[in-house]
C-alpha cells in the first residue's frame, strides 16, 4: 500500500471515528435536553396523544381533555369554572409552558412521571396512565371570596389554621384558561392577556407582594409582647401622639386624629391602628427584632412552596430609624402577599403554631392509589400560646369596637386586623385595603384564617380603606368556611 493510499485510509478512519464519537454524544448526552426542548415538536404530541391527569376540587374534577379536529395533536385540556379556579390551576396549553399545579405536576398529569411506571412499564417504554392532583381547595370558600371581589382589582387567601389545608386562592380580574389551551387559538389569547393593564393572567393571591399597611402591626405587636418591651396587651405604651421620626421633622400622624392614641396600649392601638404607637415600638425594638419576628411567621422566605412557589414577602433590612418607624406601619420597603398575611391570622388563630401552608393535600396515580400525601404536617411554633391568646383577644376588639366592624359575623368569634398602605410618592395613587382576620364557629368549632387585598375598585378614594372594600370579602370566605 502506497504512502498516499495508508494517508486517505487513515484520514478516513478519523472522520468515521468522530461521527460516532459525535453520534453517540448526541444520542446520550445531548439526548435529554433535545427531547426536553420545547420546540420539539413530538413532546407536545406525546403529551397530547392521549387525556391528561385531572386536578381535584372537593372530589370533582375541575379539568378535562377533549378530543381535537385534525392535526398531530390528539387532545387538548378542557377547564370547569376556568376563571375561578384558575389561580390554583394555572393552564396547561399545547403552545406554551404550563403553570401553576398544571406545571408542577405536568409529569404525573401527562403519564411520564417515574412514580407511575411499573416494571413493566419501564421495560417496554410504555407510557403509564396518568395521576390526579386532590387539592384541598373549599368550592364554597373559593366561590364567596370570588363573588365577593366582584369587579375589583384584588386576592384573598383562606387557610386552615389547624391543618395549613388552603381553603381559598382567588385573583381578580381572572382569565379563563380554555383559551390559552388550543394551539390554534393560543397566540391571539396570549397577545390579549398578556397586553390587558389589568394583568390577569398575575397570581396576585400568591405573588405579587404589596405594602401591608396595618395589618403588620400585628407582627410588631407579636415581636414586642415576646422580647417582653410590654408584659401584655392592655400595658399603656410610652409613645406621643404624634411621633416624631427621628433624624427628621415629619411626624407619623395617625389617619384619626382624635383616636385615644397618645400612650395607648396594644388593645387600644390595634382598635385604632394608631401609627405612632406602631412607629415608635418598631424603633424600641430595633429593626433585627422586628425583622426575627417576621421571619417566623414566613416573611424573607424565597422558598415558600404550597406547592406553588410564592414570591417571597419581604422585611427590609439597613433601615435608618425613620425607615425602621415606617416599616412598623407596614410601609417603606415591607411587603406582603395576601398568603403571608393570611398566615399571621392563622398562627394567631392556632395558639401561635404555623402549620406550613398547602393547596394540594394528595397525589395519586392512574389507578387512584396515593403517590404522597401532604396534610399531617406538625407545624412550628412562631410566638407563645400566651402572646397568641392576648393577640387575638385585641383582634376581637378590633371587630367588635373598632376599624374592622364589617367583619362581624353572628355565633362567630371573628379577630381581625385593617390596613390602607399607601401606594405611589406621596400616596399619590390609590391606597391598597387590606384585611387579615380568623373565625371561629361557636356551634361547629371550626377555624379559619383569611387574609384580603384589593388592589383598585371603583370606589371613591375617601371610602378605600380596609374595613369598607377588604372586611365584607373576608366575611363572606369566614361564613362559608364555618358552616
Amino acid at each position: 500500500m502506497n504512502k498516499t493510499i495508508r494517508r486517505a485510509s487513515v484520514f478516513t478512519l478519523l472522520l468515521v471515528l468522530a461521527l460516532l464519537v459525535r453520534a453517540t454524544w448526541v444520542q446520550y448526552y445531548d439526548g435529554k435536553a433535545l427531547a426536553d426542548d420545547q420546540a420539539n415538536r413530538r413532546n407536545a404530541i406525546q403529551t397530547y396523544a392521549q387525556p391528561l391527569g385531572n386536578i381535584i376540587v372537593a372530589g370533582s374534577p375541575v379539568t378535562g381533555s377533549a378530543r381535537t379536529k385534525g392535526g398531530d395533536l390528539a387532545y387538548k385540556r378542557t377547564y370547569k369554572d376556568g376563571e375561578l379556579y384558575a389561580a390554583v390551576t394555572g393552564y396547561a396549553s399545547q403552545a406554551y409552558a404550563p403553570t401553576q399545579l398544571e406545571g408542577i405536576y405536568q409529569d404525573l398529569l401527562n403519564g411520564t412521571d417515574s412514580k407511575l411506571k411499573t416494571v413493566l412499564d419501564t421495560v417496554t417504554g410504555k407510557r403509564a396512565d396518568p395521576g390526579d392532583v386532590l387539592t384541598t381547595i373549599d368550592p364554597a370558600v373559593q366561590k364567596a371570596a370570588y363573588r365577593a371581589l366582584g369587579g375589583n382589582k384584588g386576592a384573598a387567601v383562606a387557610l386552615d389554621p389547624k391543618t395549613g389545608k388552603i381553603l381559598a386562592v382567588v385573583s381578580t380580574p381572572s382569565y379563563d384558561p380554555t383559551r390559552l389551551t388550543d394551539a390554534n387559538t393560543a397566540g391571539a389569547a396570549w397577545k390579549s392577556l398578556t397586553t390587558d393593564k389589568d394583568k390577569p393572567l398575575v397570581n396576585r393571591a400568591l405573588r405579587q407582594p404589596l405594602p401591608p399597611g396595618s395589618t403588620f402591626k400585628l407582627v410588631v405587636a407579636a415581636a414586642a409582647l415576646e422580647n417582653g418591651l410590654y408584659k401584655n396587651v392592655d400595658d399603656p405604651t410610652d409613645s406621643p401622639d404624634p411621633y416624631t421620626l427621628k433624624g427628621t421633622t415629619k411626624d407619623l400622624v395617625n389617619e384619626n386624629r382624635s383616636a385615644p392614641c397618645e400612650n395607648a396600649s396594644i388593645r387600644v392601638a390595634l382598635r385604632y391602628s394608631c401609627n405612632n404607637v406602631f412607629g415608635k415600638m418598631a424603633v424600641d425594638l430595633g429593626q433585627d427584632k422586628v425583622r426575627a419576628m417576621a421571619e417566623k411567621f414566613g416573611f424573607n422566605d424565597e422558598e415558600q412552596d404550597v406547592p406553588v412557589r410564592a414570591y417571597p414577602s419581604v422585611y427590609p433590612s439597613g433601615m435608618d430609624e425613620a425607615q425602621t418607624a415606617l416599616s412598623g406601619i407596614g410601609q417603606f420597603d415591607v411587603t406582603a402577599t395576601p398568603l403571608q398575611m393570611a398566615m399571621v391570622s392563622a398562627v394567631m388563630a392556632n395558639g401561635g403554631k404555623l402549620v406550613s401552608p398547602h393547596m394540594v393535600s394528595r397525589i395519586t396515580d392512574g389507578d387512584g392509589d396515593v403517590l404522597r400525601d401532604y396534610d399531617g404536617a406538625d407545624g412550628e411554633q412562631v410566638v407563645g400560646s400566651d402572646t397568641a391568646a392576648q393577640l387575638r383577644s385585641a383582634m376581637e376588639t378590633v371587630v367588635e369596637d373598632g376599624t374592622g366592624t364589617n367583619a362581624r359575623i353572628d355565633g362567630v368569634t371573628v379577630g381581625g386586623k385593617t390596613g390602607t398602605a399607601q401606594h405611589g410618592e406621596n400616596n399619590s395613587k390609590t391606597p391598597y385595603a387590606w384585611f387579615t382576620s380568623y373565625g371561629k364557629s361557636g356551634s361547629t368549632g371550626k377555624e379559619v384564617a383569611v387574609a384580603v387585598m384589593v388592589e383598585q375598585s371603583d370606589a371613591a378614594r375617601s371610602e378605600v380603606s380596609g374595613n369598607g372594600l377588604a372586611a365584607p370579602v373576608a366575611r363572606a370566605m369566614m361564613q362559608a368556611a364555618l358552616k
